[in-house]
């Protein structure tokens, strides 16, 4: 009970200082945004918490990479490529998969919830409009948990090199292949740009189906949100005996039709030169037309729904 109260009354607080402070600086958005971080802290604590999970896992198996480094210096260098820079890749997932699993779970929460708790009355008494309100919603699956991903990962990878560095100079080998194989900082700028392109910008009509669809449905968002795409892809192959709808999906989903867009698991990405490439890309501006008639649908339903 007093944990209850406690969360109650942090709840309570968090609102109190909100409608203080949103008019002062006359910033609704940016404090809409702040809002959106106090109330849904798995937001950073998630991709916090895989990058923790990551470091764990690559301190274990600090005492055996100098033994597996010399194993690999007798083989041909794409083993020994992999056995430095297989670690930073799958700490670089596993955080980047954290951020999705988050941003998703958001999207369907972000509109529902403060309908479901009734919440939505006392933001509604602010001024804040419905459009600003959805679109600082929707600045944390496209700005905010990107972001974050990224500065987790370089941070996460900048740790695991120094660890590295330490263990490899203890055993008294040379650190120019590990310093020549692992670049942070390009790292970054590459996780970067990838982060934009492909889940931001190629993903954005996901997110914000997934806000529509928060707005629209009374429970049960997950299933409103997967069963129409099932039916229509259902209805498809029934009756054309066509897959037209679910290959658009796939294509969307994995990218991997796009002609030289470099989405893999690697840590080098997308190189800049292909970035003209992509924003000439007719799927991607149909992607993001799609994406405000989301957004757009969105803000009108907040304006008229109820409370649940």
């Amino acid at each position: 009970m007093n944990m209850q109260s406690n969360a109650a009354s942090e709840s309570v607080t968090d609102r109190q200082t909100m409608a203080q402070t949103i008019a002062a600086p006359n910033q609704p958005f940016l404090w809409s945004v702040r809002k959106e971080l106090w109330e849904n802290r798995y937001i950073y604590v998630a991709p916090m918490a895989a990058g923790a999970v990551a470091l764990f896992g690559f301190l274990v198996n600090l005492f055996r990479l100098p033994h597996e480094v010399r194993a690999a210096m007798g083989l041909d260098p794409a083993k020994l490529h992999e056995t430095i820079i297989a670690p930073y890749e799958i700490a670089a997932a596993l955080i980047l998969a954290s951020t999705l699993v988050s941003a998703v779970y958001y999207c369907l929460e972000s509109l529902y919830g403060e309908r479901r708790d009734r919440s939505i009355l006392f933001w509604k008494s602010l001024p804040v409009s419905d459009l600003t309100t959805v679109l600082s919603k929707a600045a944390i699956p496209y700005a905010v948990l990107p972001a974050l991903g990224c500065v987790i990962v370089f941070f996460t990878q900048l740790v695991m090199l120094m660890l590295e560095s330490a263990v490899l100079l203890g055993s008294g080998q040379s650190l120019a292949m590990l310093w020549g194989q692992v670049a942070p900082w390009q790292n970054m700028l590459d996780l970067l740009y990838h982060m934009l392109t492909a889940h931001v910008l190629w993903w954005a009509p996901f997110y914000a189906w997934l806000m529509l669809v928060s707005a629209w449905s009374r429970r049960a968002p997950f299933l409103w949100a997967v069963l129409p795409a099932l039916a229509v892809g259902a209805v498809e192959k029934i009756t054309f005996h066509t897959s037209h709808f679910f290959g658009w999906l796939r294509y969307r989903f994995e990218g991997s039709s796009i002609p030289d867009s470099g989405m893999t698991s690697n840590i080098s990405m997308l190189p800049l030169p292909n970035l003209f490439k992509f924003l000439s890309m007719p799927g991607l501006w149909g992607g993001l037309i799609l994406s405000a008639a989301f957004l757009w649908l969105a803000v009108e339903l907040r304006r008229y729904r109820d409370p649940i």
